[in-house]
């Protein structure tokens, strides 16, 4: 299984990067959406991919390629490996939707934010509320903690401090924040944390 692919990066296609390993072979790595604009100026460097090696095709009709999967960081590889494991999303489809920073991707799931997820390519409402139901308790690392802070920092203090409530009560600060927003969307007058904390442990108890 080839693991990692370094070498200069020689050209840049529709969706995949030609790595000349200096050794004579050629990689032809595809790699996702987001990840193009950064590759592309760095054209003519050396790089280093971190990569998926996989076999495209039907075995049952004697038609199989393989293939590698490029990402400039081993935490997009990470990230792209739970995200495929969800239901209906394939590698190639999974290269083609991800057109955002994992980082952004992670915290949109983190919210629960539907509504993000399907203005990505071929996500639709359904396949959105699928990858929240199964990601939901799997993206914490992949969330950049300044996204959380800036996503804390714009809620009102009364809801800030029940962050660091549920925080202290061992609720990971993603889901916190993700709860406690959730709270606010439906009942932006509550201005008590006590009352906002008893509306969020009411909101997941009873799954909405």
């Amino acid at each position: 299984m080839i693991a990692r692919v370094t070498g200069r990066l020689a050209q840049m296609g529709e969706g995949c990067a030609l790595v000349d390993s200096g050794t004579g072979v050629w990689y032809e790595v595809l790699v996702p959406t987001f990840s193009i604009e950064h590759l592309n100026d760095h054209v003519g460097g050396d790089i280093s991919l971190f990569t998926i090696h996989y076999i495209e095709g039907d075995p049952s009709h004697g038609v199989q390629t393989p293939r590698l999967i490029g990402f400039v960081s081993d935490a997009d590889r990470a990230f792209f490996r739970i995200f495929t494991g969800v239901k209906g999303i394939g590698f190639r489809k999974a290269l083609r939707a991800l057109v955002v920073p994992v980082s952004e991707l992670a915290s949109a799931i983190a919210a629960k934010d539907a509504r993000m997820l399907v203005k990505l390519p071929e996500i639709g409402k359904r396949t959105a509320e699928q990858i929240i139901l199964e990601l939901h308790d799997k993206i914490a690392p992949f969330v950049g903690s300044a996204d959380l802070e800036q996503t804390q920092t714009q809620l009102p203090n009364a809801a800030q401090e029940t962050v660091s409530v549920l925080v202290q009560l061992g609720e990971r600060r993603g889901d916190a924040v993700a709860l406690v927003e959730r709270v606010m969307s439906v009942s932006p007058e509550l201005e008590c944390p006590e009352e906002i904390l008893k509306h969020a442990y009411r909101l997941r108890s009873v799954g909405k």
